[in-house]
């Protein structure tokens, strides 16, 4: 009978561990399964970053890119505003020149004209 106990004991604790040995497993294994869950979210969060984070460098590139050929187009225009200011500098100092080199004519012609009348009036006397 005390053999029987023994056996029967021993048999239960065996049953115990192999239960035990197998909720060990399935604990192991939904551990791994919610470890997996979690980090394959993180990864899809991370994934997205990286991505909005690629989408974001292409944009500074190409913000850099255009902002670089506006300021060079901005000094073309510039240099385009100070040529034109410079010709209109010109065109009025060439006018004020003509001004004033048809001021010059009137007078010198004003002036021949006065000698010639006066050399008209001197001769039939």
């Amino acid at each position: 009978m005390l053999s029987r106990l023994l056996k029967e004991h021993q048999a239960k604790q065996n049953e115990r561990k192999e239960l035990q040995e197998k909720r060990r497993r399935e604990a192991i294994t939904a551990a791994t399964c919610l470890t997996e869950a979690l980090v394959d979210h993180l990864n899809v969060g991370v994934a997205q970053a990286y991505m909005n984070q690629r989408k974001l460098d292409h944009e500074v590139k190409t913000l850099q890119v255009q902002a670089a050929q506006f300021a060079k187009q901005t000094g073309q225009w510039i240099g385009m505003v100070e040529n034109f200011n410079q010709a209109l500098k010109e065109i009025g100092d060439v006018e004020n020149w003509a001004r004033s080199i048809e001021l010059d004519m009137r007078t010198i012609a004003t002036a021949l004209e006065y000698v010639y009348k006066g050399q008209l009036q001197a001769a039939p006397s």
